[in-house]
């Protein structure tokens, strides 16, 4: 593999280059360097669909996660947090694509829309909490501006960069599979947890159509992946939509049974967009909730975007082949910077903080390797500014599917450590199981890191850790002790 061929720049080869490129070439493979890349324009379409395909859901999600928030003065309207969500996901996705020429789309990131649904709205006004997103968004751009972030990317050791593609390989899978009703927690008497955390489907078995549906779809993916075809993962998921369609005919479901995505159109293909949120900001009275409260609720957001993102952007990258042989991904502040400016465009949108999504998987699975793929995924998302019902036609059933085809891809970096090597393994397997265990990019990555540094220190090679990295440990396990710093500090 070529440092050529790594080559992330969005700006045209021949831009004042003043040679003369090959005939025949067009300029959206000069300006998005797809054939350098391996790939070609049908394959970044193909990809970009793909990748829409699976992070559509995010469109009902979002709206779902906030509308639910106990907002101080303010009620959230549905529809426009819809358009809010299509909105700020079209617009960060197209920017990662055009500029920061990757095949990373971004949208809403549910950790975050969690965080300010259930911890920060309820403490102040919606615009207040938007300004809250402006706030970490403006950090984290400071932080890649510095070199920071970077830095912090590439003193990661090239292990627990496998590792973290590992982990979110096993990560994505787990979400496939509770999205899909084929694995669900398990509950006991008063909602607390029993001894076995998980199940097959409910009471242990599988039941309903929809999980038919998914069982299906996985099943053609992997058989069209075995037999080679072309953009398997696409098909898989069209197919598995048109199976879908025809036994929620058959069967007569309801949306109840599907959940958030039912394979069948009522009424109208178009939804006109409610622009109401936009620009809700505003960062007067965010001082009465307390200067101690403000700080740790920008440090977890912060913390969760910031990691959750690297994981990210390194699990895709090396899935895509964009890194070079010592695991660094050569253009990197570009994708880094629209990442942290998601947040930003989160808040002025309305829509809370959006940060990079492992769907983005999905597409580089089926050949996405550069912005271009980006930008069809963003422009589906501007296409259900309008086109909302459309969207909601493809089951989270079977867009769940591919999430589990990329886990197994993802998971094929293993050939890459040395598992006799226990100062090696240790580490990587602490992130590799964490992330799905615990649900949590960061934690994994948190794990990963306190390991690498205490196994070193332990055997006296102190040099081969950085100086980078003990700051990272000391962040994380302080990221680890919230809850008890919250409480000495008197957070409630």
């Amino acid at each position: 593999m070529t440092q050529q061929s790594l080559e992330p720049e969005t700006v045209p080869e021949d831009a004042g280059a003043g040679t003369r490129q090959p005939s025949g070439r067009s300029w959206l493979d000069r300006y998005f360097h797809i054939t350098k890349r391996g790939s070609t324009v049908a394959t970044e379409v193909r990809g970009g669909i793909t990748t829409f395909m699976a992070m559509a859901y995010i469109i009902l999600l979002n709206p779902v996660i906030l509308s639910g928030a106990d907002v101080t003065g303010h009620h959230l309207n549905g529809g426009q947090i819809t358009t809010a969500t299509a909105l700020a996901a079209a617009v960060t996705t197209l920017v990662m694509g055009f500029i920061g020429n990757v095949p990373l789309a971004l949208a809403a990131g549910l950790g975050v829309s969690a965080v300010m649904a259930y911890q920060v709205a309820p403490e102040m006004t919606w615009g207040n909490a938007m300004a809250m997103c402006l706030i970490y968004g403006a950090i984290i751009v400071l932080l890649v501006v510095t070199g920071l972030r970077e830095l912090i990317m590439n003193a990661i050791p090239l292990a627990l960069k496998h590792a973290i593609t590992m982990g979110i390989g096993l990560f994505v899978c787990l979400i496939g599979l509770i999205q899909a009703g084929f694995v669900t927690g398990m509950k006991g008497p008063g909602g607390v947890t029993g001894a076995k955390p998980l199940q097959l489907g409910t009471s242990d078995m599988l039941t309903g159509w929809p999980v038919v549906c998914f069982a299906v779809t996985l099943l053609l993916i992997f058989a069209l992946q075995v037999r080679k075809v072309p953009g398997a993962i696409l098909i898989g998921i069209v197919g598995g939509t048109v199976f879908a369609a025809i036994v929620n005919q058959v069967a007569g479901l309801s949306q109840k049974d599907w959940g958030l995505n039912a394979p069948a159109l009522h009424g109208s293909p178009i939804s006109p967009p409610d622009f109401g949120l936009f620009g809700s900001v505003s960062f007067s009275g965010i001082g009465h909730v307390g200067g101690i409260t403000v700080g740790v609720i920008v440090f977890t957001l912060v913390l969760a975007g910031f990691f959750d993102a690297i994981g990210t952007i390194i699990g895709v990258g090396q899935q895509a082949n964009l890194v070079d042989k010592d695991g660094k991904m050569p253009g990197l502040n570009k994708a880094l910077t629209i990442d942290g400016a998601g947040g930003i465009v989160g808040g002025l949108a309305g829509a809370s903080g959006q940060t990079v999504f492992v769907e983005s998987t999905a597409g580089v699975g089926d050949g996405a390797r550069t912005g271009l793929a980006s930008v069809v995924t963003g422009l589906g998302f501007a296409l259900c500014l309008v086109f909302t019902p459309l969207a909601q036609l493809i089951p989270t059933q079977v867009a769940s599917a591919a999430l589990v085809v990329i886990g197994s891809m993802m998971l094929t970096n293993a050939k890459h450590i040395d598992w006799n090597d226990q100062a090696t393994s240790i580490p990587v397997f602490l992130t590799t199981v964490l992330m799905p265990f615990a649900y949590s990019i960061t934690v994994g990555i948190a794990a990963g890191v306190i390991s690498h540094v205490l196994i070193k220190a332990v055997q006296g090679k102190f040099r081969e850790i950085g100086w980078l990295m003990w700051v990272l440990t000391a962040v994380f396990l302080a990221y680890f002790a919230l809850h008890p710093i919250e409480s000495w500090l008197g957070v409630s």
